[in-house]
C-alpha cells in the first residue's frame, strides 16, 4: 500500500507509529513542511487516509481540501479535533484508540489525587483506615470506570455524574456536576469533549467543591473554565488540582507554577511505552483494514 497517501497532521513524539506507517504507506508530516498551503494543493489528490492525536486532527478545512479522503485515524482515544459531522457528511471513517490507554490514564489520575493531597504516607493509612475522601467522577465510561474501582480499593465512597444514570453500578448518582462537586472531596475530570462538556467545570462547580476540595483533570483542558480555577486555585476558594491537560496546551497559566498545592503534568496519561505501542499498532491497524476492505476495529464513524 506504498501508493496510498497517508498525512501525518502532528508531531509526534514516538516513532514507532511513524515507522510503522513508513512501512505502509507514503507518509507526510504536515508540521514539518513550511508551505502547507502549496503541499495541500499539489498532493491534494494523492492523500487518502489523516493520522492525528489529541493535539491536531483533522478540521472541517482540511477535510475539504482533500477530496480522496477516506479515513482519519487518531492516536488518541479523544475525537475532538476531527470535525466528526463533516466526516459523516462526506463519508470518511474515523477511528480512535479506546480500552489500550485506560489502565494509564486511570493510574495517573489516581497518582495526581495522592501528589496533591501530599504526605504520601499518611493519606496511605488515613483511606486504608476506611475513612477514604469521597470521589465524585465526571463521565463514568471507561476511563471513569476505571479510576473508580481503583478509588475503591482505597475505601473511598464514589459519586459520579454522567448523562444518563447507569443501572449497573452502585454508586451515587447525581443530575448535576454543581451537586456532585458539592458532594465530593475530589472531582475528577473523565468524560469526553463536546460541545456540550467544554467548561463543565465553572465557578459555580469549582465553589460546590470548596477550599478543601482538589480537582482533577485527565480528560481535556476545554473541561475546566481555567481562568476560573486559577482564580479559584489563588484566592483559596478551591483547595488543591492535579492537571494533565490544559485549556491551551502547551501553555499552562503562570500563576499555577508558584502554587504548592497544584501539580502540573504535560499530558502524559497516556505516556508509557506499553501503551503508546499498543495505540500505534491500533492506528495502523485501522488504517490497513479501511484499505484491504475489512472492518474497522475501532470505528467512530
Amino acid at each position: 500500500m506504498e501508493s496510498v497517501g497517508v498525512l501525518m497532521t502532528y508531531s509526534p513524539s514516538f516513532p514507532y507509529l511513524v515507522e510503522e506507517l513508513e512501512k505502509r504507506f507514503s507518509l507526510y508530516k504536515l508540521q514539518t513542511i513550511s508551505d502547507k498551503a502549496q503541499f495541500l494543493t499539489s498532493h491534494k489528490s494523492v492523500i487518502r487516509a489523516i493520522v492525528g492525536n489529541a493535539s491536531a486532527g483533522a478540521d472541517a478545512e482540511l477535510i475539504e481540501q482533500l477530496p480522496n479522503l477516506g479515513i482519519v485515524a487518531s492516536h488518541s482515544v479523544g475525537l475532538d479535533k476531527i470535525d466528526l459531522a463533516k466526516c459523516k457528511d462526506r463519508g470518511i471513517r474515523v477511528t480512535n484508540t479506546p480500552d489500550v490507554l485506560t489502565d494509564d490514564v486511570a493510574d495517573l489520575a489516581i497518582g495526581l489525587m495522592l501528589a496533591v493531597l501530599r504526605r504520601l504516607c499518611e493519606c496511605d493509612r488515613y483511606v486504608r483506615s476506611g475513612n477514604g475522601k469521597t470521589v465524585g467522577i465526571i463521565g463514568l465510561g471507561r476511563i471513569g470506570r476505571a479510576i473508580a474501582k481503583r478509588a475503591e480499593a482505597f475505601s473511598c465512597p464514589i459519586n459520579y455524574y454522567s448523562r444518563t444514570e447507569k443501572s449497573d453500578v452502585n454508586y451515587k448518582y447525581y443530575p448535576s456536576v454543581v451537586e456532585l462537586a458539592a458532594n465530593s472531596h475530589i472531582l475528577v475530570v473523565a468524560c469526553a469533549l463536546t460541545e456540550e462538556t467544554r467548561h463543565i467545570v465553572n465557578r459555580q462547580v469549582i465553589d460546590a467543591l470548596g477550599p478543601n476540595g482538589v480537582l482533577i483533570n485527565i480528560g481535556r483542558g476545554p473541561h475546566v473554565d481555567e481562568s476560573e480555577l486559577v482564580s479559584a486555585l489563588v484566592e483559596g476558594r478551591l483547595g488543591g488540582a492535579g492537571l494533565d491537560v490544559f485549556e491551551n496546551e502547551p501553555q499552562v497559566p503562570e500563576e499555577l507554577f508558584g502554587l504548592e498545592n497544584v501539580v502540573l503534568l504535560p499530558h502524559v496519561g497516556t505516556g508509557t511505552v506499553e501503551t503508546r505501542k499498543e495505540m500505534a499498532d491500533l492506528v495502523v491497524s485501522n488504517l490497513e483494514a479501511h484499505f484491504l476492505n475489512k472492518p474497522l476495529l475501532t470505528p467512530v464513524v
